[in-house]
């Protein structure tokens, strides 16, 4: 499974993407994550169920520096390839 995630809230420059791709990988999710011009941090991430919905609560919590807002986590189209290890993006 595929999904798109936006975090909004305090999540660019306190580490929140480093902390996404630790999470990613103790996770087995694969993608990437970046930050974006609005202050968000958005990406793309795939695994399997289970690994995706204890992934997404980490999201949701974020770490003792950020703090998110909102989490928007969309579902995306199977065929879109993502990379198969997560990487942080610019």
């Amino acid at each position: 499974m595929n999904y798109y995630f936006r975090a909004k809230g305090r999540v660019q420059g306190v580490g929140y993407r480093s902390f996404v791709r630790r999470q990613a990988l103790a996770h087995t999710i694969a993608g990437w994550v970046r930050n974006e011009a609005d202050g968000s941090v958005a990406g793309q991430a795939s695994g399997e169920p289970s690994d995706l919905a204890n992934f997404r609560g980490v999201l949701c919590e974020g770490h003792h520096w950020a703090y998110v807002e909102s989490l928007d986590w969309e579902p995306l189209n199977e065929g879109e390839s993502l990379p198969t290890s997560f990487e942080i993006r610019s």
